[in-house]
Formats: structure tokens, sequence, C-alpha cells
């Protein structure tokens, strides 16, 4: 039986046209015998959290992929089983022997929403912003792409990109969910007006028909779309007619809704509810991310945390185990490294991350952190041995995580300041290592620049880093054309980011749904964005 409080809230998004019949409502025609695809028919998407800014460089927060993978395409497809890049927009495409020359040769006929065409021009203005960003408009560089240097248009059908440095993960960014594909009407606004839903104008399989902000997105099958990756079983116009994202934060709300009929997916089902969504009936998909792991990234310019023996024993000091097993489920993998045990280039180094409270305060004694006040943590120069972080809205059960750790390292006589993530100043603290010590994140990408995406100062910077050393490897990386090469460099960064204390691993992060047993054709991304492309409702 729902609590009362499900109940209500499921009523007042019913009462106010967020939930409505439509996700129950039957396919056109109804299902075929044998189960064929039928077209026709509306699903309902329930979403955590409303979409941030769309620019597509700077959208891969999770919300916006259920967005922009319905409205944009790429030049390349990634298969997410065998990770192979293959044609999409790009029929084809050569490499130099560096991989500093890329040339592709693109689909014929293929056209944007407002009408023009998606041509060599289109494409290189594009990659442009994607590879330099533009100053003037604001926007800021892609950060899956490195060492671009311009692009030239051979002939409509035929555009080449050049680097100033090998770029061998250029391939496979322009499969990722920042490389969509959008009309030079898009592209040329400043980045305010690029973040905005209404101007995103893409060549995908749905187009915008409504939208109320922060509450509800309806998207409409674009009937004249003929141009699906050759790899898809499924072409032509997607067999949905329309798509209603709504905004739900409660998961309790979610899950409800889905088991009772009123949505036909969600987004983000908590490991708590996963028992309650398959004892339903319903099913659970906990799909890969393929990056870097959820973890604490700790600050070195911190000024507690500017001695390593502090952040050594933060990492001896947490119980990983503990953490998965007490708050998650099999969904969520340990993590035995600073990448997933599916990421490009990931080495086994779970014989870094062992539990060991005793060596742990012995690092802080030598440390000097060797008082401790009637509250139990320890001073140093009347300083206490407190850290702050921000609890993190998209990793699940953030608060939980990081209230657990809290426990742990209280043992060790070191205190977690853990801060709600609608915080005032969290926009501004969480880029002062003095302020927020410590961040819990993650990143997915499927190849091996995603753990520069993560680390590096030209990217996301995660750790504030001022170590020359560390840099030097990410670009050493991101350079490295043989793949063998550049696998054990990745190796390599794995090491060095744990023997200089700079993470805590906990899990793998999945990207968790639920869906009604109807829901028929679900695809994902290779980091767990969905595809409703192929979705058909068998009822």
């Amino acid at each position: 039986m729902p609590s009362r409080r499900l109940r209500v809230s499921v009523a007042l998004l019913a009462a106010t046209g967020l939930l409505c019949a439509c996700g129950t409502t039957e396919a056109s025609g109804g299902a075929k015998a044998g189960g064929q695809p039928v077209y026709g028919g509306t699903l309902t998407y329930l979403e955590h959290q409303p979409p941030t800014c769309l620019y597509l460089p700077a959208a891969g927060f999770y919300p916006n992929g259920g967005l922009l993978n319905q409205l944009t395409d790429k030049l390349t497809w990634q298969d997410p089983k065998t990770l192979k890049i293959e044609p999409w927009i790009a029929t084809k495409w050569e490499i130099n022997d560096d991989a500093s020359e890329y040339t592709f040769h693109l689909r014929d006929g293929v056209t944007f929403s407002d009408g023009t065409p998606l041509d060599a021009e289109a494409v290189a203005t594009n990659f442009d912003v994607y590879g330099k960003g533009n100053t003037e408009l604001k926007l800021p560089p892609a950060e899956f792409v490195n060492n671009y240097d311009h692009s030239q248009v051979i002939d409509p059908h035929t555009v080449k990109f050049f680097f100033s440095k090998p770029s061998p993960g250029f391939l496979q960014g322009t499969s990722v969910i920042g490389a969509g594909l959008v009309s030079k009407k898009t592209i040329t606004l400043p980045y305010e007006q690029q973040c905005q839903l209404k101007n995103v104008i893409g060549s995908g399989p749905f187009t915008v028909a409504k939208q109320v902000i922060d509450k509800e997105v309806d998207l409409a099958a674009r009937k004249d779309y003929n141009w699906a990756p050759p790899a898809s079983k499924h072409q032509g116009r997607a067999y949905l007619d329309q798509i209603k994202v709504i905004v739900t934060p409660e998961d309790n709300v979610r899950v409800g809704a889905l088991t009772s009929g009123q949505a036909d997916f969600v987004r983000y089902v908590q490991a708590y509810d996963e028992k309650t969504v398959k004892a339903a009936g319903f099913t659970i998909y906990a799909e890969p991310t393929r990056g870097v792991n959820n973890g604490l990234y700790l600050r070195p310019t911190n000024s507690i945390l500017r001695d390593l023996r502090v952040r050594q024993a933060l990492q001896k000091g947490t119980n990983i185990k503990e953490v998965v097993d007490t708050l998650f489920t099999p969904s969520y993998p340990i993590a035995t490294s600073v990448l997933s045990h599916l990421a490009a280039g990931y080495t086994d180094l779970s014989d870094k991350l062992v539990y060991d409270p005793a060596g742990a305060n012995k690092l802080l004694d030598e440390a000097g952190w060797t008082t401790k006040g009637s509250d139990g943590i320890r001073t140093k120069d009347g300083k206490p041995l407190q850290l702050g972080v921000f609890v993190s809205g998209p990793q699940p059960l953030s608060k939980q995580t990081l209230e657990l750790v809290a426990q742990q390292w209280t043992k060790l006589g070191v205190k977690l300041e853990i801060r709600p993530a609608d915080s005032g100043t969290q926009a501004v603290d969480i880029k002062t290592a003095e302020k927020t010590a410590i961040q819990h994140g993650m990143v997915g990408r499927a190849d091996q620049d995603v753990i520069k995406s993560h680390f590096s100062k030209e990217n996301r910077d995660v750790i504030l880093s001022d170590d020359k050393k560390l840099e030097q490897l990410l670009g050493e990386e991101s350079s490295q054309p043989d793949v063998a090469k550049r696998n054990a460099k990745v190796a390599e960064i794995q090491r060095y980011v744990l023997d200089q204390g700079y993470a805590i691993p906990l899990f793998e992060e999945p990207q968790v749904y639920g869906g009604a047993p109807y829901v028929q054709g679900v695809a994902f991304e290779a980091v767990g964005r969905p595809s409703f492309y192929s979705v058909w409702l068998s009822k």
C-alpha cells in the first residue's frame, strides 16, 4: 500500500497535468502478433532533476542526455557493447598515422529541424566551436577535443580537421553527447542562449513541442527523419509519436508512478527502490558509465590536505566495502581503481584501496595531528582536523554516502563537514580548496581521455591541482596515438593519483532506470544515457 505522501504527490502531479494517462494509452494499432514494433503512442519519462545548460560541450549532466540524445545526431556512433566507433552522419573517415588529421565523408540529404542542410560547412562550424570555443560568444571549448587547430571544408560532403599535436581521442569524441550537431543558427548564439532548450536545433528523431521550465518537456517525432546509424535495425522515423519528460524529484513519487502505471520509464531509481520495482514486475536497467569512478577527490592545495600523509590516511581510513554493502546493491560494483573495470586503460589497483585504520592513525600521528579535543577531533597548533564537502546532487545517495564516510573518519579523529547541495555559497565555495577540501563526483566516457577530463586543469580540474607532473602525464596520455602505449599511460596515471592520495574511489556508478514491461526497444549510449528512437509500446 503506497504511503499517504506518495498518494498525495502522485495525485497532485496528475491534477496539474504533469502526470497524465498518456503513458498508459495503447500505441496506435496495438501490439502486433509476434511482438513486431508498432508506431504511435506517448512515452511518459520521469527525470530526477531538471535539465541545466544545453550548450552541447557543457551538457554532459545526465538529465540533459534524456533530451539531447533525442534531439541531436553525431558524426559517429559508438556501439555500447563492443565500444567500436561506427558510421552515422559520417559514412566513413580517414585518419593519418599520428592522429593529427581526420577526414570525414558525410551522408547526403540530412537536414536540421529548421530545414537547413547538415553539410560539411555546418559540421566544420560546430567543431570549430567545440575545439576552440568562442570568447566573443562566451562559449567554452569541449573537454572531448584536445589539441584542435582548424577545420577545412573540402566539398559539401567532406570535412577535414587538423590538430597541433596527435589527438587520438577525437574519433570517439565525435560520438559523445557533447558532440551533438546543431544548426548554424544555434551554434552562432551566445552561451546564455545556447543553454536554452528552445534554441537547440538538431537533426535528431524528435523536436521540442512544449516546455514548462524545470517541470516538463514534450518531444514530438520528426516525420521526415531517415538517417539513423546504419547499424540500427530500425530506420526511418521514430516509433513513438511523443515523449513527455517530467521532472519528478521525489524518489518515492517516481517509483510509485511507474509501478502504478502513470509513468512508463524513470531515471534514477535509488538502490533501496530496486527491489520494489522488480517485485512489481518491472525492469531495472543498470547501465555502466565506463569512466572515472564515484569517489571522493582530495584537493592538495587545501592547507590540511597539502600533507601527503593526511591524504593517504583518509584513503586508508575509508571502508569502501562498508559503504557499498550498507547503501547500495550489486548494480554498484565496488571500485578497484580510479577507473571502472570497463573503462579503457583500466588497471586493477585494489591492493592500494585496503581498509587500514591502524595505518591511517599512524600517518595522522606522524603528520602532527596528535592532540584530540573534547569532541574527539584531532588538532594541530590549535586547528581542528576538519574538512568540507558538498553533497553532490547528481550522485546517488550522496548525502548518505558522505554521512557514512564521516562516521568512519570520526573514529580517526577527523571531522567531515557536509554541506547541502543547494547551499547559496556552493557555486563559489566549490571552486576554492580551502573552503571545499573534497569533491564527491564521477565522470563517464568510454575513452582513455576520461581521466584527463576529470583531473586536468584544462578540463574539470576536480582536485584543483598544482601538480605539474600529473598535468604532464595527462597531456602525454591525450597525445599518444599508439593504443598500447596510451593504455599504459592511463595505468600510470591511475597509480600516481592513488599514490598521491588524490582519490578515494568508492564504486562504479551506473545510471539506473526502471521501465514498464511493455516498453520495448530501449537503448543506451556507451555511458548510460537513453535513446528512445527505437522504443515502442507493446500494449
